[in-house]
């Protein structure tokens, strides 16, 4: 098939990045998003996330006219769904007694409302949200179809989703390897078409369902393997072992790979996506379910291991604070906000949550996130400089492995805190250092103060 005008559905990580690129290989794209400000500032040719190489590219794309935003589709030769598809807490049932997360699908069915009357013959539309199984053919399809067109005959329906990592978004955007899951064998011929146009790596096609579960099963195998790293932690503290060496020495093991623990799972996938597994066959799920209540309740491993720190503190003469009343009136400079480094996506974080826990216990917490000074997150006191964060802190916490943070010493924040207390709760500091600098250090998963 031959594509001249794409529209893409939600503006945000994915459909930003996708719309530049195909616009840089020669398509006219409409890029469509439900908020105005976020249509209005990619109008004026600027962007409103955080990523390497995305403004230069998106400038580019803007310069050359092949993309603009607006608030509704228009009619196009393809369509792409790329809104977010986050999850909700069930209000009807439970897992066992136990409470879990549904898919909340509402973005996914309105796109593909907002679709419906601009549907044509011929056209082709790919569904790139993470979603659980069979929702290309349960959901998009009897949606789409209101158009009195058919899916797999009159239109091409797929499914595709996006596999790239948080910083290098537009490389792996073209080099890593597509799925393309069909209604038919000729819609994923179809969406083939389309992501050759900028696709380098291999292109396979299979079945709509097969494609959503692929997805969901990568992301899944992650989280599993980070609780089992997490549970890890949680033993070396009890046993008293640097989980961090205990992990590097088993890893010189060439059949095992051991993954970093650290505050938690954060981001839109892989703490999002297991749930759609356990919504969908919640009796065959007791091994996913058990990683994602493992890996939910990291942060407060983080937050006991910061009263631990301040009770060791406290168990010098003078001492005598109780374990209850530790953090009241403590001031914690939290460093970092975002799930992972270098990056300014702070959804679903672990370390924003790890604030809420510390706030609760009536701690005074100021965050830092460089990456997105200006980020809003209910409740939460975010500063836009290190300094300001750092410069009346009782303590230290590292919840985020951004470069800029790690590069820092304990003799630079020597001179900018009173600070002497610091918890590192993802290994990017040199305990040695710190100590020899007169710190109290806890690394999360040391079973040492």
């Amino acid at each position: 098939m031959i594509f001249n005008k794409l529209c893409v559905i939600g503006l945000g990580y994915i459909g930003l990045p996708t719309s530049a690129v195909f616009a840089a290989n020669g398509v006219d794209v409409l890029g469509v998003d439900v908020l105005p400000e976020v249509v209005e500032t990619l109008n004026r040719g600027e962007i409103h996330i955080h990523e390497p190489g995305l403004d230069e590219a998106f400038k580019e794309a803007h310069r050359s006219g092949r993309f603009k935003a607006a608030l509704k589709p228009e009619p196009a030769d393809a369509f792409i769904i790329a809104v977010p598809t986050p999850f909700k807490h069930n209000e009807t049932g439970d897992y066992n007694g136990q409470p879990y997360k549904l898919a909340d699908m509402r973005a996914v069915a309105s796109a593909a409302e907002s679709i419906a009357p601009h549907l044509r013959k011929g056209n082709l539309v790919v569904l790139e949200s993470t979603s659980p199984p069979r929702t290309t053919m349960e959901l998009v399809a009897p949606i789409l179809e209101k158009s009195s067109l058919k899916a797999g005959v009159d239109f091409h329906l797929c499914y595709s989703p996006e596999r790239v990592l948080p910083g290098q978004i537009l490389r792996e955007l073209i080099e890593n390897a597509r799925v393309i899951g069909g209604a038919t064998p000729e819609s994923a011929q179809a969406g083939a078409d389309l992501y050759s146009i900028f696709v380098k790596g291999k292109i396979i096609q299979t079945d709509a369902t097969t494609a959503e579960m692929v997805k969901i099963m990568e992301n899944t195998t992650r989280d599993v393997n980070i609780a089992l790293a997490n549970e890890f932690s949680r033993l070396a503290d009890k046993f008293g072992v640097d989980v961090w060496e205990a992990i590097r020495l088993a890893n010189l093991h060439p059949r095992i790979n051991i993954l970093s623990p650290g505050p938690g799972v954060g981001g839109h996938c892989i703490g999002v996506d297991p749930w759609f597994f356990v919504e969908a066959a919640p009796e065959l799920t007791p091994l996913i379910y058990r990683a994602r209540q493992v890996n939910d309740a990291q942060p407060q491993f983080v937050v006991d291991a910061v009263k631990r720190a301040f009770l060791a503190r406290a168990a010098v003469p003078g001492g005598g604070e109780s374990a209850g009343s530790i953090l009241k009136g403590k001031k914690i400079a939290a460093l970092g906000l975002a799930y992972k480094p270098d990056v300014d996506d702070i959804r679903e974080s672990p370390a924003a949550e790890v604030v809420r826990i510390l706030q609760k216990g009536d701690a005074a917490v100021l965050a830092c996130e460089p990456f997105k000074p200006d980020a809003k997150l209910p409740g939460i006191t975010i500063v836009p400089t290190l300094d300001e964060a750092i410069r009346d802190a009782d303590l230290l916490l590292l919840l985020v492995r951004h470069t800029e943070f790690t590069q820092l010493t304990p003799e630079t924040l020597t001179k900018k805190t009173k600070a002497r207390i610091v918890v590192d709760a993802v290994n990017g500091w040199d305990a040695s250092a710190w100590k020899n600098a007169g710190f109290r250090f806890t690394r999360l998963g040391s079973g040492k103060i």
